[in-house]
């Protein structure tokens, strides 16, 4: 097998033709991990709240489109759609609803998903790509996004190639050491595609609103966070031990995002950076616990108790509450 630089390695990893993400994958108990849409539906709710908010605030028409971007199972989605339904249920009938999924089999899986849950109750159109796009106002919308873009790794100048499934450091990459340098990093990970992505949002939509929650900090790590899941195992990708070729390509892989890049690359599209902020701080201020208390007026203890165990993980600083960060960004 050829040497080929580690963004191809880890691009067909993920999005091989046999890759990761290329298939209909469990999330949650019977995956390999948890995200904050298989941990509660008051996730999605919360982001429901949030954009029939900037409804009433006139940032969005009532006709806007209210696309998520890499929606896999489509439950997050349908979460946002759900919560709408009882929050402000005649948006519904206006709202154009987008899915951007580059896989026929997740579109598929989606597509009956949304009939078998809404039935002929609303419109769901899929793309392809963002570039397919064209509309005058959206709510864009992503989860644990930009940590699945294929990365570079570097180390002290030198760039990642990968000989069958060694990684080796001796490559020479202007671009790759230019971005280590602007984020002061001597090691770590080069994420790929993040300007092409902004600039291809900027030019689908004349005003918009997007958000995504990943984990990362602004500033950039001091050291490698590459890592793979593998049944709710976390294996370092440069632990000794770790089997490469038997993970790859049917496990996640995956690392730490550098939010200041993304902000970087999106400013330089001509969208502007509102906040960066925890997960706990954004769920909370954007009403997930009034969502809570409409449920304990509505449902009996027992449900309400159940509902308030899950929120928790959502918000609490010691599960996913300041490990994951919302950021959002605004066009127009």
């Amino acid at each position: 097998m050829p040497s080929r630089r580690f963004s191809d390695y880890m691009s067909e990893w993920l999005y091989g033709k046999e890759g990761y993400y290329a298939t209909y994958k469990n999330i949650g108990k019977s995956g390999d991990f948890y995200t904050s849409v298989s941990t509660s539906k008051f996730f999605g709710g919360t982001i429901a709240k949030h954009i029939i908010s900037l409804v009433d605030e006139g940032f969005l028409d009532k006709d806007a489109t209210i696309c998520e971007i890499g929606a896999h199972h489509g439950y997050f989605l349908a979460d946002v759609i759900e919560f709408i339904y009882t929050l402000r249920p005649e948006l519904l009938e206006s709202f154009n609803f987008v899915i951007i999924e580059r896989f026929e089999a997740l579109r598929e899986f989606q597509k009956n998903y949304f009939a078998e849950s809404f039935g002929d109750a609303l419109k769901l159109t899929h793309y392809e790509s963002l570039s397919s796009l064209k509309c005058k106002n959206a709510f864009f919308i992503a989860n644990e996004i930009f940590d699945a873009f294929p990365c570079e790794l570097y180390y002290k100048g030198k760039s990642a190639i990968v000989e069958g499934h060694e990684v080796i450091f001796d490559v020479d990459n202007m671009w790759v050491e230019q971005k280590a340098k602007k984020y002061h990093k001597d090691r770590g990970e080069i994420a790929l595609g993040y300007e092409e992505f902004a600039l291809e949002m900027a030019s689908t939509c004349d005003k918009f609103e997007f958000m995504s929650f990943d984990y990362g900090e602004m500033q950039a790590r001091p050291d490698f966070s590459l890592r793979v899941y593998a049944k709710h195992e976390v294996i370092p990708f440069f632990d000794e031990n770790i089997k490469t070729e038997e993970l790859f390509a049917k496990s996640d892989i995956t690392y730490d995002v550098t939010f200041e890049h993304v902000k970087d690359a999106y400013e330089e599209a001509g969208v502007e950076f509102i906040e960066l902020k925890a997960q706990m701080s954004a769920l909370v201020n954007m009403g997930i616990l009034e969502l809570l208390e409409i449920l304990k007026e509505n449902v009996k203890e027992e449900i309400y108790k159940q509902e308030l165990e899950k929120v928790k993980i959502l918000i609490l600083p010691n599960f996913l509450g300041e490990r994951f960060k919302m950021i959002r960004f605004r066009k127009g």
